[in-house]
């Protein structure tokens, strides 16, 4: 396929006013006309090849970050937005989001901000009209999706906390010794805080007593799970200044989302300082990303490996684009993430064609899939399950596929790959996003019907679906 036409207009006014240039000086400094640099900045024309050199050249920036991984992220939230019958009545082209997101991502995200409050609100008004007369309690989600997308926007790289928790994991020597014996030394020796291994047979698996300078884990925790909560305590400790700056900037509608911000920018933290960036993304490429072995280097869970690498997104030293999701048994998406193309569903479940489901059949196993998206993007996909819970007999569980994958041109990176028929347009599955938002006719998967798709019914014919889309 030919590659797209580049129009970043945006992203060029905003680097030109960053170095508080006129249209005439940066014009001058590129080696272009005004009247060319004016029609990139409103995007009615694309930069060149000669243009793009010219940007990294004389303003030293990298040329992927002036990629649209970002507007790709904006552009299908804001589709499937407009996708609710509400704008049923309104005929909006692709070409016309997508000048949208380009031109004024600020009117896309607050468009998206109304139609998720306005889709909260049926909700709550409909759930007041069905337990009508009964004692319920409406619980409202908006702090959790606002925290979410405040991290999806962010491209699921926090930049200040990535390179603070960088440089204190190679003061601590993560990476040098065994991860255990160095956080464990660097919270006693530098933050004078004592570890306790709890008798109890409770939930709590960290309890943090301020006053007597004790933190006491639970003794049942995996080595994994048990090294990231002696991170996470070093998180909150060395990161509170940068954090509370970061939650200032962010200014959340409430309290709660801020405190939930908080604690996913402490986990955040957590995972930066035992996965630290430069040696991760090393490691990573030399075993071309084998899940086991980078969970055996590093003493980490599979998935945290798995979030850490949906992570690597540092200007100028990027790791692969890889997305990553982790779903449970009924199909909820409870992690999200991509710096691919594919984008996850903001609302409703996976698409059931993708191997992620599959996992679930196989335990302890990598299930890989070749699958292409209705616009034409092809992607490696593995998936594993996993289990969590506490141990014991009678302990809960719970079960999750952990889904990642990345473009196929990437696919040579990944040991996954090897001796996959890549070069097979027939060996992919069709997926799409989600059934409500995906417009294949004939899909044998397909739940509900697409949202802004005419149906047709023809009572003297059945197909594999009941009705036919228009």
């Amino acid at each position: 396929m030919a590659a797209g036409k580049l129009y970043i207009g945006r992203k060029v006014r905003d680097l030109r006013l960053a170095n508080q240039a006129t249209q005439q000086q940066f014009a001058e400094r590129l080696g272009i006309s005004v009247s060319y640099l004016n029609q990139i900045e409103s995007n009615q024309r694309p930069v060149s090849a000669t243009v793009l050199l010219a940007l990294a050249d004389k303003f030293k920036i990298d040329l992927s970050d002036l990629s649209g991984a970002e507007g790709d992220r904006l552009l299908s939230a804001l589709a499937e937005a407009l996708t609710d019958p509400l704008f049923s009545s309104q005929a909006i082209s692709h070409q016309e989001l997508k000048m949208v997101v380009h031109n004024a991502p600020g009117i896309a995200h607050a468009l998206i901000a109304a139609h998720q409050a306005y889709r909260h609100n049926s909700e709550r008004l409909a759930s007041i009209d069905d337990t009508l007369g009964r004692a319920s309690t409406v619980v409202e989600h908006t702090p959790y999706e606002e925290v979410r997308d405040f991290f999806h926007f962010m491209d699921n790289y926090i930049h200040e906390i990535d390179v603070f928790a960088e440089r204190l994991a190679d003061e601590i020597g993560i990476g040098d010794q065994d991860t255990h014996a160095a956080l464990s030394a660097h919270l006693e020796n530098r933050l004078d805080i004592r570890i306790n291994r709890s008798t109890g047979t409770g939930d709590i698996i960290r309890d943090f007593d301020e006053e007597r300078r004790l933190l006491t884990l639970s003794p049942y925790l995996v080595p994994a799970s048990r090294d990231f909560q002696i991170a996470l305590q070093i998180a909150q400790l060395a990161g509170d200044e940068i954090i509370s700056q970061l939650l200032d900037k962010a200014a959340f509608r409430s309290s709660e989302a801020t405190e939930i911000c908080r604690m996913g920018l402490h986990n955040y933290f957590a995972g930066a300082l035992v996965l630290p960036y430069g040696r991760f993304m090393t490691a990573a490429r030399e075993v071309r990303h084998d899940l086991d072995l980078l969970s055996a280097r590093f003493g980490a869970s599979i998935e945290q490996v798995c979030h850490r690498l949906s992570t690597l997104q540092r200007p100028g030293q990027k790791g692969v684009p890889i997305f990553f999701a982790r779903i449970d048994r009924a199909g909820n998406i409870t992690k999200r993430h991509s710096a691919a193309k594919l984008q996850f569903a903001r609302f409703g479940a996976a698409c059931p064609l993708w191997n992620a489901h599959r996992a679930f059949e196989a335990p302890g196993q990598v299930i890989r899939q070749l699958a292409e998206t209705a616009d034409g993007v092809r992607y490696l996909c593995i998936a594993t399950q996993v289990t969590k819970g506490d141990r014991g007999f009678h302990a809960p569980r719970q079960h999750y596929a952990l889904a990642l994958g990345c473009e196929i041109s990437y696919a040579d990176q990944f040991v996954y790959a090897d001796d996959m028929d890549i070069g097979n347009r027939t060996a992919f599955d069709p997926i799409g996003i989600s059934c409500r938002i995906c417009e294949r006719a004939n899909c044998a998967g397909r739940a509900v019907p697409p949202l802004k798709s005419r149906l047709v019914i023809d009572h003297r014919k059945r197909g594999r679906l009941p009705y036919h889309i228009g």
